[in-house]
């Protein structure tokens, strides 16, 4: 450094003149003081004297500005952190800044941030510390206030065509519905939430807090179980601005048959395993192993008898396999030997099936419902 002709506009001392710029230097008009009038008023931290937080005691989503967020915090102290981290300002002119947190816990509600920090100005490493009171305070978010009053915009209604709901087709479309509202919430829709699930003989009502959101769980339990569901709005009242709001339920609708359920279609052919009903009926014959479906006028609901399910099966015991199409099993209520069609989902070298009764038949069923 040499000295220079320039000086100091406060103290008029002269300025060394900088032959390289250093990390740190400062720039404007205060690049023209000298190092003890640039220090004399330098802070390297701009620091509140306190911070309060409103933490939302059901979700523990967090109060900024006008709105809520979900920060993901594990405890009041990684909140107050994230606080401190977006309210401290380190100077303009800092280079290579470090930084840490010591938390002291206070008491329940009051936590005291111990904060150091480090940079480069002029050249020259400065260091400082503060410490900021966090003041933790408790009330509820809109999203958790609307659950606890039990708001909700769109209901879910789901039954079936001409029978009872089976115990997987229910928590099938209930396990839909809390999996979609989850990913939603994931997502950052602090709106998406399930008010209440209530368990009816016909099927469950899903209330859920908006109508899209109602509308897209409804499409997604038919995509997966077949059938179709219908809207029906009900005018509840206005918004501020004149605005007619409605709320809506989906009546989903599943097929006449579930997946498992044993059919008579009465074509001739004999009972059928139903294996899917998206669309279309679709199964398995007992007789022999060959693919069913039904006609596409007749879609997922064709005429047919039913004759029990699956679940109604009883292993029994192989005798023989007299030929490709005949096997002799035990009966399973009379244990005499019975000698049946011999369907091509049993396996030559099986030594148990299970067997399915009907008006003194015996049908062999797959072991699952994909006809394996």
């Amino acid at each position: 450094m040499s000295e220079s002709r320039k000086f100091c506009p406060r103290c008029g001392d002269a300025v060394p003149e900088r032959r390289d710029t250093l990390p740190g230097d400062p720039g404007g008009r205060d690049a023209l003081l000298c190092d003890d009038c640039y220090f004399a008023k330098f802070e390297l931290v701009d620091a509140p004297d306190r911070i309060e937080v409103l933490v939302c005691s059901g979700c523990g989503a967090v109060r900024r500005g006008d709105s809520w967020r979900d920060v993901g915090a594990r405890d009041y102290t990684d909140i107050a952190v994230d606080e401190v981290a977006e309210a401290l300002g380190v100077h303009v002119d800092v280079e290579d800044v470090e930084w840490g947190v010591e938390p002291e816990q206070v008491d329940e509600n009051t936590i005291r941030m111990h904060c150091r920090f480090s940079g480069v100005v002029r050249g020259t490493l400065r260091s400082a510390e503060v410490t900021v009171p966090v003041k933790i305070s408790r009330g509820t978010c809109d999203r958790c206030g609307r659950i606890a009053g039990g708001y909700y915009a769109g209901v879910v209604q789901v039954r079936a065509d001409g029978r009872d709901l089976r115990p997987e087709e229910r928590a099938e479309a209930l396990e839909i519905a809390e999996s979609y509202v989850a990913d939603q919430e994931a997502k950052g829709d602090r709106e998406a939430f399930i008010t209440e699930v209530k368990s009816t003989d016909d099927g469950p009502n899903v209330k859920l807090s908006s109508n899209r959101l109602a509308k897209n769980v409804a499409g997604r339990i038919t995509e997966a179980l077949g059938g179709s569901y219908e809207s029906y709005p009900t005018l509840v009242t206005e918004d501020g601005d004149g605005n007619e709001v409605y709320r809506v339920t989906f009546a989903v609708r599943l097929p006449r048959y579930a997946v498992g359920e044993i059919l008579d279609p009465e074509d001739g052919d004999g009972p059928v395993l139903v294996t899917g009903v998206s669309g279309r009926l679709r199964g398995v014959r007992l007789a022999n192993g060959d693919p069913y479906s039904a006609p596409f006028e007749e879609g997922a609901s064709p005429d047919a008898t039913r004759l029990g399910s699956r679940e109604d099966a009883a292993e029994t015991t192989v005798v023989t396999v007299e030929d490709e199409h005949a096997i002799q099993v035990l009966d399973p209520e009379t244990y005499e030997a019975r000698t049946v069609s011999n369907p091509s989902f049993v396996d030559d070298d099986a030594e148990t099936v299970l067997a399915f009764e009907h008006g003194g038949d015996i049908h062999l069923v797959p072991r699952d419902e994909g006809g394996e």
